[in-house]
């Protein structure tokens, strides 16, 4: 009766924790909260440049660097984390696509306008915490 007492302790003891294992692996560690909370402000921004950048082009089909910066500030991008390609070349010709660039956490949100279309993807920032290599307007 001794040993059936004991493997009984042994089972519930064992049933605790496990329980206490299943709780704890259910409750999102901080850096795992941080990250799902990061990845949730990337989609959003994601949503608001290509939203923006599709009003643009709707309005001009060669919109210029100020027209894409004035949109997406305008929209609650902060200007320090926005970057811009430039809307024309050294030499003065039009440029085939225009790029705009935003610093989120370590990423960058990057939308492209090109023959009317917007595309919007996700890349990891640069070294330096910037998304563009070289000037940028």
């Amino acid at each position: 009766m001794n040993q059936t007492a004991e493997a009984q302790a042994a089972g519930e003891q064992a049933a605790t924790q496990a329980a206490a294992a299943a709780t704890a692996s259910a409750k999102p560690s901080a850096p795992a909260a941080a990250t799902k909370a990061a990845a949730g402000a990337t989609a959003t921004l994601q949503r608001t440049v290509a939203d923006v950048l599709g009003s643009v082009v709707a309005a001009n089909s060669k919109p210029a660097t100020a027209d894409i910066t004035s949109a997406l500030t305008a929209a609650g991008v902060p200007a320090r984390s926005l970057e811009v390609s430039a809307g024309r070349t050294p030499t003065g010709l039009e440029v085939d696509s225009m790029e705009a660039a935003v610093v989120q956490a370590k990423e960058c949100v990057i939308g492209q306008i090109r023959d009317r279309k917007v595309t919007v993807t996700v890349l990891p920032a640069l070294s330096n915490g910037k998304c563009f290599v070289g000037a940028a307007g």
